[in-house]
């Protein structure tokens, strides 16, 4: 099997996207953390304008120092604006295919190998970008087989009608209150009770909040009888993988653009958004917009990215 090296800015929703791309293509990899030095970041934007590739704008640990010179990987790998630049230059440096994801706006895009970008980041139509319609996840059975393994050892259910809501956080793009999330509680509850009466069937609720998730609206969401609740605040475990394979329905609030992404690759759920978007054509709202074309919120219809996944193996050499 073939290795990556991937570089991580530290913020999960990057890291993760990288992790799920060199699952999606099949290869192993090492993780090594990478920043800016203070006040350097302008300077990458400059320099890779007119050619330059200077690592010395990046703290760089021993350990990434010894891979960057080893023989062992076969391209390397970024997500978002801080891994953007050093995925090409240490790329150029070990003379192996660079791949990122999300569109490195600001940087020259002809040297990168293969760019990922999702459709919100209105990327243009060059040889090397891929285009696909949500945040690159996960996509194999494996990765939910082990996470429904981990979830049932905490929470212990049976056949019944199953509904999982998804709680992240406000952020320049979105708002998100108590009393918006009790309401918005209320009506999934008693919309789903009439839905699982009228099917026969036991119906079971399941939550998890994220690190986004303001305290009170956590306290509202600890109100409610949910049969399994995982508050962030007082937990770190992820129990999404496990809702993605078994719920028979699930919302999330619609600022989450990797839940939703995630949820709308896998799984046989409907999925819904929970709006709580302000008003504007922001990104968050064209990716909303652009799953409701799709008819991807409302129903289980999921998303494809095998084609999406050979041309970036073919782009990359992997």
């Amino acid at each position: 099997m073939k290795k990556v090296l991937i570089l991580t800015d530290g913020k999960a929703g990057h890291e993760n996207q990288s992790k799920a791309f060199s699952r999606a293509l099949g290869t192993s990899y090492d993780l090594f953390a990478i920043s800016f030095k203070s006040g350097a970041k302008p300077f990458s934007y400059l320099f890779d304008n007119i050619g330059i590739k200077a690592l010395s704008l990046f703290n760089i640990s021993s350990e990434l120092s010894s891979a960057i010179k080893s023989k062992e990987y076969s391209a390397v790998i970024g997500t978002g604006s801080g891994t953007f630049y050093a995925a090409k230059t240490i790329a150029k440096k070990m003379n192996i295919p660079c791949g990122v994801v999300l569109f490195p706006r600001g940087y020259r895009i002809s040297d990168f190998n293969c760019i990922f970008a999702p459709v919100f980041d209105s990327p243009p139509q060059k040889d090397n970008i891929v285009t696909i319609p949500v945040n690159l996840v996960a996509t194999d059975k494996s990765y939910y087989d082990e996470g429904e393994k981990a979830f049932r050892l905490r929470h212990d259910f049976s056949d019944a009608y199953i509904v999982s809501v998804i709680v992240g956080g406000p952020n320049k793009c979105s708002t998100m209150s108590a009393s918006w999330m009790k309401e918005q509680l209320e009506k999934v509850f008693a919309e789903n009770r009439k839905i699982a009466e009228e099917k026969g069937m036991a119906i079971e609720f399941w939550v998890t909040t994220s690190r986004r998730t303001p305290a009170d609206v956590e306290d509202v969401v600890d109100s409610f009888p949910f049969n399994y609740k995982l508050l962030f605040s007082k937990e770190k475990f992820n129990p999404i993988p496990a809702f993605v394979k078994l719920s028979n329905r699930i919302y999330v609030t619609a600022e989450s653009t990797g839940m939703l992404s995630e949820v709308c690759t896998f799984g046989d759920a409907e999925i819904f958004a929970l709006d709580n978007l302000n008003q504007g054509n922001h990104k968050f709202r064209k990716f909303i917009n652009h799953l409701a074309d799709k008819k991807m919120i409302g129903s289980s219809v999921k998303v494809d990215l095998s084609k999406q996944i050979d041309e970036a193996r073919r782009l990359l050499k992997i």
